[in-house]
């Protein structure tokens, strides 16, 4: 493994880990807003939660780190590595809120972390190209912004599981947007410096792209249970900039079709994994001595 694999290995798992600490806090903090809540008092009410803003600085952390990840390393190796979050909000869910964990919950665990061990390892495709012609990027966020529209949209009406799932879906394909625009951003303050990045529209892009997420993630948070909208919120979105590293930066995986499958089997496993994760996990962010409210449940 190349010292830059290695780096991007590194910061990708950091990136998980404060990514779960976010996700942990951010839920438990919106669960405890008034569900009448709307707009700026909703924004408000979410201020006076130390919980929230805990996960606020836990998200600038995760910037910086899946910043540099993706600065060593190609997308559709990063991305997946995120997935070990799941692993983390675990130990979280066990250390912190002393919930109980089934036998099969901690299985899928130990056996997610051996698959993306193996991904990583064998599996994990090759930085390709570090530009892209104008015309794939302006498909690409076309293309992006158009599925999350339909998405909220169609998630403003059904029941709070229908909605948390759809708006955790829009979530995530704006997640694995900003990631490749990060990965164009961090290139960019290589080649021209933090100060010269404002001449160049990716740090725009990526600031829409970030809002946008944002406030999928926080609705979905809020609107419905974290075992809907997580699955795909972390599952989804490694799937998707997988499929962005190969339009957009040409990423391969070295060694033909056998790599090639081998890929994709494994990215598939890994998927089925952390979703009998979750599945299996508690239902809740409540810990052990906590009511659990009806929003949650």
């Amino acid at each position: 493994m190349s010292l830059d694999t290695l780096l991007c290995v590194c910061f990708g798992v950091l990136t998980a880990v404060v990514n779960a600490i976010a996700l942990a806090s951010q839920h438990i903090a919106s669960s405890r807003v008034p569900s009448t809540g709307r707009g700026w008092r909703f924004v408000l009410d979410l201020l006076k939660q130390p919980l929230w803003l805990l996960g606020w600085l836990a998200l600038l952390g995760s910037l910086v780190f899946q910043s540099l990840a993706l600065h060593f390393g190609p997308v559709g190796l990063v991305q997946p590595l995120l997935i070990s979050e799941l692993i983390v909000a675990l130990v979280i869910r066990r250390l912190w809120l002393h919930q109980q964990l089934r036998t099969i919950t901690i299985a899928s665990a130990i056996l997610t972390t051996g698959l993306l061990i193996l991904f990583v390892t064998f599996a994990s495709p090759s930085s390709g190209q570090s530009t892209t012609s104008g015309l794939k990027w302006l498909v690409t966020v076309a293309t992006c912004s158009l599925v999350v529209a339909i998405l909220v949209l169609v998630a403003r009406g059904g029941s709070v599981r229908r909605k948390a799932g759809l708006l955790g879906m829009a979530t995530a394909i704006m997640w694995a947007l900003e990631a490749v625009l990060i990965k164009v951003f961090t290139d960019s303050v290589t080649s021209s410096g933090y100060l010269g990045t404002l001449a160049h529209w990716p740090i725009y892009a990526f600031a829409g792209c970030g809002v946008a997420g944002l406030f999928c993630e926080q609705a979905a948070l809020h609107v419905g249970p974290l075992s809907v909208s997580q699955p795909f919120i972390v599952i989804v979105d490694p799937l998707i900039s997988v499929i962005l590293g190969v339009v957009l930066f040409a990423e391969r995986w070295q060694g033909g079709a056998v790599r090639l499958a081998a890929g994709a089997v494994l990215l598939g496993a890994i998927s089925v994994g952390a979703w009998v994760l979750i599945k299996t996990g508690p239902e809740t962010m409540a810990g052990s001595h906590q009511p659990v409210s009806k929003r949650s449940a």
